[in-house]
């Protein structure tokens, strides 16, 4: 073998979390790092005031390893805080290896270990596979040098998401100029309820069995993580087959329904309660389970638009007042979204503002290809990676 390649269990030692149980999350001390805090698939936020290993503390600058579920390679810069279970925090004791081109070489290396992941409802690699990975392992100097070239790389793509959040801002700032706050309504808009426009509005269900109905292809399920305010994350989406979505056949989706989390925390600003999103697909190719409400609107009502209120940052406000439930997690009854107020200004206004946002949207579009920019990465790497080995 090159001298140059190297094996991960030869580079670090991977400290794995603790099994933290839903009965430890609270609302004081340190926040409880899971996976989905990582990815940003949060919709909750977890605390633990009690004792803990100090072994499962992280602090920034601390590189860590998903290594189930969905594998990944993150530096984190969030503050003190616990590691659960599924995550590793890499301990830099074996090696001389500079820490930004460690994360580098690994992520380049996560399309292999998912190549080896095993297990049927959450995929996982196991220890021994993990350390037996290898990454190129050149001179410290030219460790530094490579990961200096890529730092420049990504610096294009945190550009690009500073424009995409600058685009989101203007048009929230059209909305608010066109039709001003759409639950004090200042403009004095003619109100309609949300049950007035639409034809219905109902919950889906969890399959009996829960997540071992899930299947590798099939019907698109959307659960609770998959609904974020205006978009649809399918990073972690779930499949059920053709007989359990024609037993469910009540909440098959329709092209154009609105879904909108049913249940969650409210005291954090990615809380699941409330959010919602347009659903864009084929009809009848998904469905939603019990903590996802899908709002299906009348012929000639503007879903775009009907969407924008519910998304809007007052709306946040009107959903937490009329929420029930504990201080854990909170629930939207029918009864609340069905009484929910919808603006509804002239059709020539919100068909106006409806085309702005497609326009906004489509430079939005320009700017996240992301892909093109990732692919330099990969190619940079998998040069360097194969030159010394031929």
């Amino acid at each position: 073998m090159a001298k140059d390649i190297i094996k991960l269990g030869d580079v670090a030692t991977y400290i794995n979390g603790y099994a933290f149980k839903p009965e430890d999350r609270g609302e004081e001390g340190l926040q409880i790092i899971r996976i989905q805090d990582l990815t940003g698939n949060s919709y909750d936020l977890g605390f633990y005031n009690g004792k803990y290993p100090k072994k499962i503390e992280i602090n920034d600058g601390d590189v860590l390893i998903s290594w189930s579920a969905s594998l990944g390679v993150y530096v984190w810069n969030g503050g003190k805080a616990l590691l659960n279970q599924h995550i590793f925090k890499v301990k830099f004791d074996k090696v001389d290896i500079d820490k930004s081109y460690f994360v580098y070489a690994v992520r380049y290396k996560l399309n292999d270990m998912g190549k080896k992941t095993h297990g049927a409802t959450m995929k996982h690699i196991v220890k021994r596979d993990f350390d037996a990975t290898e990454i190129p392992y050149p001179p410290l100097k030219k460790q530094i040098e490579i990961a200096i070239n890529l730092d420049k790389v990504l610096m294009v793509i945190k550009e690009r998401k500073r424009e995409l959040k600058l685009l989101d801002e203007l048009i929230k700032a059209r909305f608010v100029e066109l039709f001003g706050d759409p639950v004090a309504n200042p403009m004095h808009w003619p109100v309609k309820r949300l049950k007035e426009l639409a034809i219905q509005i109902n919950s889906g269900n969890t399959p009996k069995g829960g997540s071992e109905n899930y299947v590798e292809k099939g019907i698109t399920f959307f659960r609770s993580q998959n609904v974020w305010k205006d978009r649809l994350e399918m990073d972690d989406i779930a499949y059920i087959d053709e007989k359990t979505h024609e037993s469910m056949k009540r909440s098959s989706l329709k092209h154009g329904d609105i879904l909108m989390t049913k249940t969650g925390r409210i005291n954090t600003e990615n809380s699941s309660l409330g959010r919602a999103a347009l659903y864009e697909g084929e009809d009848d190719m998904a469905n939603v389970n019990g903590h996802v409400y899908f709002i299906r609107l009348k012929e000639g009502v503007n879903n775009k638009f009907v969407l924008r209120v519910l998304v809007s940052p007052e709306y946040r406000d009107l959903i937490r007042s009329v929420c029930v439930g504990g201080i854990d997690k909170r629930q939207l009854n029918k009864e609340h979204i069905e009484e929910f107020p919808i603006i509804y200004p002239p059709s020539e206004m919100i068909d106006n503002y409806i085309e702005f946002v497609e326009q906004v949207n489509k430079s939005k579009f320009d700017t996240m290809t992301f892909a093109p920019i990732y692919a330099i990465i990969n190619l940079y790497l998998h040069t360097y990676f194969y030159q010394g080995r031929r």
